[in-house]
């Protein structure tokens, strides 16, 4: 780990997600999209690192993370839901392969709208969203990450799906080929961020591939 910051404050955004906000280090500076590594600075903690993606702006003073937790399941996102401001983290340096390269559709599972996150807000700052399309999976609408804000965002271009639940305003669909074939009219032309669960990410980008977008158009963490 490169660097040691402090948890600021905590507070939840849907019944098992929360904002952390943390010290950013003097220096520091991450693409968005990138992910660290974070662990507790505690005995018997702070050697299990995991990756999570900072959801704040470049030039933000602090670093944000977007973090669900898991109740039953023990691990280092449930002692991070349990730790109180003032707590000590170790964090690597930014990693990963997801960056913003131009405009397209960007397609997340669960959890994995986080590097997403971090590259529309960077986008909605610049002025750049007229051309990107959000298809978001979720298993209920109360598992939906920020609704409220990226449906502000992206308005129409905001596609939320709900696969546990039939409910207004939500498709009650799998995000598969016949779902994307509907949804998307271009798969040439354009670029596919695609995150999520692993089995997601390999349906997903099938489903793209066979419906012809090229494999230097697909995005995803390799």
């Amino acid at each position: 780990m490169n660097y040691k910051v402090s948890l600021l404050m905590s507070q939840f955004v849907t019944h098992n997600v929360k904002h952390f906000i943390v010290s950013k280090p003097e220096g520091f500076s991450v693409v968005p999209g990138q992910g660290v590594e974070l662990a507790i600075d505690r005995p018997g903690l702070s050697s299990e690192g995991r990756p999570f993606t900072p959801t704040g702006l470049a030039d933000d003073r602090v670093l944000e993370f977007t973090i669900k937790g898991y109740a039953d399941h023990p691990g280092v996102t449930r002692a991070l839901h349990q730790l109180e401001p003032g707590a000590e983290l170790l964090m690597s340096e930014p990693f990963g392969t997801i960056s913003y390269q131009g405009p397209g559709v960007f397609i997340a599972g669960g959890a994995g709208i986080t590097p997403f996150l971090a590259i529309l807000r960077s986008l909605a700052r610049a002025g750049d969203l007229g051309g990107q399309t959000l298809i978001f999976s979720n298993k209920t609408p109360r598992d939906v990450i920020c609704e409220k804000e990226l449906r502000h965002l992206l308005g129409e271009r905001c596609i939320l799906t709900c696969t546990g639940t039939d409910a207004p305003g939500y498709a009650h669909r799998r995000v598969d080929r016949a779902f994307l074939e509907e949804k998307i009219q271009d798969f040439k032309q354009q670029k596919f961020y695609v995150c999520g669960p692993p089995p997601f990410i390999e349906a997903v980008n099938g489903a793209l591939s066979q419906l012809g977008a090229r494999t230097e158009s697909l995005v995803f963490e390799r």
